[in-house]
């Protein structure tokens, strides 16, 4: 009973000391410098993430596909085959075609030999007339059966250039069975499966397919907003704008106004600006939610800020009325007192106790202590 008693208490107290030894995760962000990028806002609106070059690729004829390559998140080049359709049918009429133009060349060749021997008749009908041996009705006979022939040779090379016409027309039929992509993108969507009938008409109502997969151009992602006429005239192209994705509210993207589309919607009474990402990131998605601050070109009003540095509000932490963060040091947390300043959006200035470039807790345990091993959450 004894020993029994000694092996748990060891098992318990291997435990907690595991438990005490254990690291917290904790997210962390560095405190950014104070720049001129924080002008004054002009306007706030909100809008969609929108690639200029978005497409649902389809084939031009109509057939059932018999293998498709494009899957959700694949990069394709311009070309890459993204899916076949059945070939049977057009590559049928492709030989059909290829029959016929050997057989109008065949008929061509032997229209050829006829007239051969029909020329030398003629020139020999018109010896045996001049001689007054023959009569000129044998001799229009030889005329006639030499200009036949003649009219027949014309006629097959004219079938024979329609059979390539035709040729070229199952060639283009049998090509548009593969489906290539128009441009470099990822494919954002499979819309069409093995076995289907796609066509590039909707007839066939929900049994057939119009698209076989929309392909985005991830170098033409841009900013979409809906800006109220009444306050259009404070946007112009080339204006800074501060972007903020709903899905990181915690990271500001600096971007351009690209253009002012130049019309108005008379039901929502707004204008559609698009804006520039002055840098893309693999983080930006399309159709993703996104908030714009359209900023003044003129400096800030009154005296500038003196603050140290802006850090986001979630590394803010009160404790017995003071403002206090936690700052990552060596794989250790070390606590700081800060000074804050005006807000700044989802940010806060820093006037006292951090420097541009320090890191910060942002997310993590709710407990924390100074001197506290951390893990840092990648």
């Amino acid at each position: 009973m004894f020993g029994a008693g000694l092996g748990a208490l060891v098992v318990i107290g291997g435990l907690l000391l595991a438990f005490k030894t254990q690291r917290p995760v904790v997210e962390v962000a560095a405190a950014r410098p104070v720049t001129a990028a924080t002008a004054e806002a002009l306007l706030n609106a909100s809008g969609y993430v929108t690639p200029r070059r978005r497409s649902t690729v389809a084939a031009k004829v109509t057939g059932r596909v018999q293998q498709i390559y494009a899957e959700e998140g694949l990069h394709v080049k311009a070309g890459q085959v993204l899916a076949t359709l059945d070939c049977s049918q057009p590559v049928a009429a492709f030989n059909s075609a290829k029959a016929d133009r050997e057989a109008a060349a065949a008929a061509l060749a032997d229209f050829e030999v006829q007239l051969v021997n029909a020329d030398r008749e003629l020139r020999r009908a018109e010896a045996l007339r001049a001689a007054t041996v023959m009569s000129q009705e044998q001799l229009d006979n030889a005329r006639m059966t030499a200009d036949s022939l003649k009219a027949k040779i014309n006629l097959t090379k004219q079938q024979t250039s329609a059979s390539q016409a035709r040729i070229m027309v199952a060639q283009q039929d049998v090509d548009n069975c593969t489906v290539r992509a128009p441009f470099e993108g990822v494919v954002v969507s499979k819309d069409a499966q093995r076995g289907e009938i796609v066509s590039p008409l909707s007839a066939g109502g929900g049994f057939t397919r119009t698209g076989i997969a929309t392909l985005v151009d991830m170098t033409s992602i841009e900013i979409e907003v809906d800006v109220n006429e009444s306050y259009i005239a404070r946007v112009k192209e080339g204006q800074k704008v501060i972007a903020t994705l709903d899905a990181y509210p915690d990271w500001q993207i600096p971007s351009t106004v690209r253009t002012v589309i130049p019309t108005a919607d008379r039901q929502k009474a707004t204008v559609k600006v698009r804006v520039s990402f002055d840098k893309l990131d693999p983080k930006i998605l399309p159709d993703m939610g996104v908030k714009v601050a359209f900023l003044s070109d003129q400096p800030p009003k009154g005296k500038a800020s003196e603050a140290r540095a802006v850090i986001s509000q979630g590394a803010v932490r009160s404790e017995d009325g003071k403002n206090i963060v936690f700052m990552v040091r060596d794989g250790k947390l070390e606590r700081r007192s800060v000074s804050l300043g005006a807000q700044r959006g989802s940010d806060v200035e820093v006037m006292a106790g951090l420097s541009p470039g320090d890191i910060l807790v942002v997310h993590g345990v709710e407990t924390l202590h100074d001197g506290q091993a951390v893990e840092i959450k990648k």
